[in-house]
């Protein structure tokens, strides 16, 4: 491994403006959590109103919003994953409601939601569970934590989430019913688009230019998998190109798309492993991942056209298209099955690494909490929610953050004062004004933060009403006021506690490439590797450097770290997707026809 000097250290990176309000295109399936939202929410309030009780929905909503999450994942996993979201938002709730039967000390209060807040970032990171991540879990136990109760009351009211949670989890599995598949073939379908970008490029330049390209990559940040919110990547999350000396965008273009296409070839690999039965189609969607593996070791062999051909076929309802795979490929991919046997790595081991930024949520929520307090404010928990919803996996990306939820929650509370007077003319019109607030939160959030913000705030501002009308003018100065308080606190906070160990996080993802790039050589040098072995190999080079580069790219964006090495990580990441191509070379000589290595052939498919 190179022992290149590391670049100097440097104290605070710039946090740029440039960009962070940028709206970017809507994901692939962005009316499925709406419509789920809708669908989750609307009977549990609609039943309350016509029972006269709408002071319950804070309650039925708990379970309700969990609806929310888990629309990437296979729906195996996807029921598992909501179940345990479910629980987590009733074991929150029961804290909180428990909490506020014991005591009205609003000290006490912040600092019990402050704890909460850390918990529930701390799980969701570790877990991976995906949008909205621990927004959601922290809006509602910090709100119930302020809402008046006696213990008597707190099994029934939880018994209300719970209800909802149920109906929930039945919502978000109810489309398994008609695309059984989905999620892996949306997961296959982007692995072969960004595989096609890729091929497009040819792959020109990007060894040249390497060292330069990871400074530039660098320098920045992007969002590290499971050390956000969970929400897609806003555009003005990533750093303007270009900053700190970096290459201008078409000089990095090449490798960028590498590492795109790598990372979504290593989610689609997540998606089809996630669950043990490997079914017909989802053999299928095997052998278009390898596909994509072959243009991104090869992309000048490449047809773009027709992986986007496939990709295009994916997202339709017809069969998943098939390619003209030997029998030896289908026993490469029996590796996959060795893959299933691996058990998970233990929850706390993967809690470790994410300990500052628990740390930092903490200590952020609780600040802004108490300042809101000093300041006379009636709900301190806007402020407390306010500063959770910040944190991301490091200081470039909390600030980009800290401007749209700004942003978003002023411009929210216009459009609150221009629907109140809607909304209080009746409780249906108060009930059916959230609803289309939910949708077009969820519709909305992909493009940026900010843009859902716009209706998120309003949504929160209404659910305040529920009980009893209040006074827009108040909701609409201390949501501001909180507003503020919260964002800079919350900025404040993360200045304040960083990261260290990011650096140290380097290392060890640089020593896991290593041990998996040596593991796949010594595999390409034995003449005839066990069945499946190679192919294993591949995948955990290719995770490893998926890895390195969210590490690298979390480090990076953070103040106060020593020398990154950066030419280390470069040189790694450029002698692993060599070793990567080499895999993939090996395999495709002796499992696919000399006749179908660039387009692949039938698109005959599999019903799925």
């Amino acid at each position: 491994m190179s022992s290149a000097t590391p670049t100097p250290t440097q104290r605070v990176r710039h946090l740029p403006l440039t960009g962070v309000l940028r709206l970017g295109r809507p994901s692939d399936i962005w009316f499925k959590p709406a419509l789920s939202a809708v669908a989750s929410v609307a009977p549990p309030n609609l039943t309350l109103l016509a029972l006269g009780r709408l002071d319950l929905a804070m309650y039925t909503m708990a379970g309700s919003l969990c609806a929310l999450y888990a629309h990437n994942k296979p729906y195996a996993a996807r029921a598992r994953a909501l179940v345990w979201v479910v629980l987590g938002m009733i074991a929150g709730l029961a804290v909180a409601l428990v909490t506020a039967s014991l005591t009205t000390n609003a000290v006490v209060l912040v600092t019990v939601g402050a704890a909460l807040a850390a918990v529930q970032k701390g799980l969701c990171d570790a877990t991976r569970i995906g949008p909205p991540g621990n927004v959601v879990l922290t809006f509602i136990s910090s709100a119930s934590l302020f809402a008046p109760q006696t213990l008597g009351q707190v099994p029934g009211h939880l018994a209300l989430a719970a209800a909802a949670g149920v109906w929930a989890w039945l919502v978000g599995m109810a489309p398994a019913l008609v695309r059984p598949y989905g999620p892996e073939r949306r997961a296959t379908a982007q692995a072969l688009n960004a595989a096609a970008t890729y091929a497009a490029t040819r792959g020109t330049g990007e060894h040249a230019r390497g060292a330069a390209d990871g400074h530039a990559r660098s320098t920045g940040g992007a969002h590290a998998p499971g050390t956000e919110d969970g929400h897609a990547p806003a555009p003005g999350d990533a750093p303007a190109p270009g900053t700190h000396g970096a290459p201008a965008p078409e000089d990095t273009a090449p490798a960028r798309a590498r590492a795109t296409a790598a990372a979504a070839i290593h989610g689609a690999w997540q998606s089809l492993l996630a669950t043990g039965a490997r079914t017909a189609p989802r053999r299928a969607l095997e052998r278009l991942v390898v596909r994509a593996e072959v243009a991104l070791a090869a992309p000048a062999d490449a047809d773009p056209e027709r992986l986007r051909s496939w990709a295009r076929e994916l997202r339709g309802r017809g069969p998943v298209p098939q390619t003209d795979v030997s029998a030896g490929a289908v026993d490469e991919l029996l590796g996959v099955d060795a893959e299933l046997a691996v058990p998970v790595r233990p929850l706390w081991t993967r809690l470790g690494p994410l300990t500052p930024l628990m740390l930092r949520t903490a200590l952020g929520c609780a600040l802004a909490g108490y300042a809101s307090l000093a300041l006379g404010v009636g709900r301190p928990y806007w402020a407390l929610v306010t500063a959770a919803s910040l944190y991301q996996a490091n200081i470039t990306l909390t600030w980009g953050r800290g401007v749209q939820r700004v942003v978003g929650n002023l411009a929210g509370v216009l459009v609150f004062a221009a629907v109140v007077p809607l909304a209080h003319a009746h409780p249906a019109a108060l009930v059916l004004c959230c609803l289309a607030f939910n949708f077009g939160a969820e519709a909305l959030i992909g493009r940026n933060y900010w843009l859902g913000s716009v209706c998120v705030t309003p949504m929160a501002l209404l659910i305040t009403e529920f009980a009893r009308t209040q006074q827009p003018g108040e909701l609409i100065t201390e949501r501001v006021v909180d507003t503020l308080v919260g964002a800079l606190v919350g900025l404040v906070a993360a200045a304040v506690v960083t990261n260290r160990r990011a650096t140290d996080r380097i290392e060890e993802a640089l020593t896991a490439v290593e041990r998996a790039r040596e593991r796949a050589a010594r595999l390409l040098a034995e003449p005839a590797p066990a069945r499946g072995a190679l192919d294993s190999a591949h995948r955990a080079l290719a995770a490893a450097l998926v890895e390195l580069r969210a590490t690298a790219d979390a480090a990076s964006g953070e103040w106060w770290q020593r020398a990154l090495p950066q030419e280390r990580v470069v040189l790694a990441e450029q002698s692993g997707h060599r070793t990567l191509a080499a895999t993939v070379r090996r395999r495709e000589s002796h499992s696919w026809p000399t006749g179908d290595r660039r387009t692949g052939g039938k698109t005959e498919g599999v019903r799925g």
